[in-house]
This record gives C-alpha cells, sequence and structure tokens, in this order.
C-alpha cells in the first residue's frame, strides 16, 4: 500500500497537481485507524485512501485544503470522546495526524521556447519553480532544446489549460513570437486562477493585441489580469538579463516586495538626527 501511494504521490508531482498528505502519526486508545494509516486529499477535496472515515477524517480533509492554499504542514489533535464537547467521535482514542501539503512548489509555465523563454526556464529552475516549456512547434518544446524543463508540451497556446494544471501558484510567461500568437490564444487563459499572466513585447505590441482582443469581445477587467510589457525595467538586453528582469517581477510579486532599491545611507541618517 505505501510503496503504490507514494508512486502515486510521484505520478501527481509529474503532473504538478497539488495534494495534502495526511498521516496519522499517534494514536492511542480505541480508534478507526492507528499510526502510518495514510490518505491523500485533493484541492477540490476529493480523496485516495482513508484514515478512518466519519466527522474525524472530514475535519481533516477540510483541513488539508487549507494547508493547500497556504503551503504549510500542520498537526491535528483529536480526541474521539464527548461530541457534546466538540469531539468527531465517540471511540474513546485521541488521534494526531500530520497534514503536509505535496506539489505546491510554484509552477513556471513558458509558452515560446526560444532564447528569451530557454533563459527564463534556465533560471525558474535554478530558483525552485517547477519549470514547463509549451510550443506548437516541436523542435522550441523538446527535451533537447530546452534540457531544464521538468516537462514538455507540444500545443496551442489556447490548449494549454486542457494540457496542464494551472491554480493560484502557476505563473504563465508568454515568450510568444506575435500577436496573432497572443490573440488566439490568450482567452483561454484569463479565466484561469492563475497568479501571473506575463506576455513578452513592447507597450505597442500589447496594445494592438489588447484592441484585437476587445473587438473579439474580452472584457477589460480580463484584458488587466495581463502583465505587457512584463518585467521589471532594468535596461535589460540580453535573453538572460531579459529573464532576470520578468523572474525578478514575479519574486516581487510572490513576495509582496515594493521593487524599490534597497541602498541605505547610515551616515544621511545621523545627519538628519543631528539636524
Amino acid at each position: 500500500m505505501a510503496d503504490r501511494l507514494f508512486s502515486r504521490l510521484g505520478e501527481l508531482e509529474q503532473r504538478g497537481t497539488p495534494v495534502a498528505l495526511c498521516t496519522v502519526v499517534r494514536a492511542t486508545g480505541s480508534v478507526p485507524r492507528h499510526a502510518g494509516s495514510k490518505m491523500l486529499v485533493f484541492a477540490d477535496g476529493s480523496i485516495e485512501g482513508s484514515i478512518g472515515g466519519g466527522e474525524m477524517e472530514g475535519r481533516v480533509i477540510a483541513a488539508a485544503r487549507q494547508t493547500l492554499a497556504e503551503g504549510e504542514a500542520k498537526v491535528l489533535s483529536f480526541s474521539l470522546s464527548d461530541p457534546s464537547q466538540g469531539d468527531p467521535g465517540v471511540c474513546g482514542g485521541e488521534v494526531e495526524v500530520f497534514v503536509d501539503p505535496i506539489g505546491t512548489r510554484p509552477t513556471l509555465i513558458v509558452f515560446g521556447g526560444g532564447h528569451v523563454g530557454k533563459a527564463v526556464i534556465h533560471l525558474a529552475r535554478w530558483l525552485g519553480f517547477r519549470t514547463v516549456v509549451a510550443d506548437d512547434r516541436p523542435e522550441f518544446a523538446s527535451p533537447d532544446a530546452i534540457p531544464d524543463a521538468e516537462q514538455h508540451l507540444v500545443c496551442a497556446l489556447s490548449e494549454l489549460p486542457q494540457r496542464v494544471a494551472i491554480n493560484g501558484q502557476t505563473y504563465l510567461v508568454l515568450t510568444t513570437r506575435g500577436v496573432p500568437v497572443d490573440v488566439e490564444g490568450l482567452p483561454a487563459l484569463l479565466d484561469s486562477p492563475a497568479a501571473y499572466i506575463g506576455v513578452i513585447g513592447s507597450r505597442r505590441r500589447w496594445e494592438t493585441a489588447a484592441a484585437e482582443l476587445e473587438a473579439k469581445g474580452v472584457p477589460r477587467e480580463k484584458l488587466d489580469r495581463v502583465t505587457s510589457p512584463m518585467g521589471l525595467e532594468l535596461n535589460a538586453e540580453t535573453p538572460e538579463e531579459i529573464a532576470v528582469s520578468i523572474l525578478s517581477e514575479i519574486i516581487r510579486n510572490r513576495r509582496g516586495g515594493s521593487g524599490e532599491p534597497m541602498r541605505h545611507s547610515p551616515r544621511a541618517k545621523r545627519e538628519a538626527r543631528a539636524s
């Protein structure tokens, strides 16, 4: 059973599917399941395995969904004695369950495996992101072309939501080759829960694409989800410098930073105090 479960976890990690592993770590007295019992809980509340069923399992499922949203593990303690006092059962024992969110590593998906896309994938993997590259041209989305990607997809931009899981910890970086690709593919992404949707190019390019999308009926509030041009202003020129600019913006958004320089002058502070 344990072997099958860990094999299943490997499959889910490869697909980028977040799941919480719930393990009974301590059980005393009369309890539904004993130490070592395991259950997988998915973001939608569906499960694989069981730690005993009933009210206690329901509470664990709710807590597991919360850990998936927050990305932090927790230990849950239950006394199964007196439902009138809020206990989830009458077995008479005590149970502790460790809830560990697995696969909540943020995912960065690059569509467009050219020079910039390759550099973004390389830097993102070094930064700890799960990396996915996609392109409608097979030669730009192969392991040989983009060796730092953990997953390679050959598909149209509009097909991306059907080919890979997109959730609140997914960052979409579109290093596409022109306005027609953006206009055709973006509508399918704007309803996704992605944390970031960035499109490469100049302001004029994005203004052109946005106007065409509005003419097709895409509401302005959806278009406002798009960051374009993407990245922080660094006067970047090379693909590697552009990748630093893009990932800097994503890190700022993830961590809640300001993007302002952190330079500090102790002398200026001392002079201000003296005046």
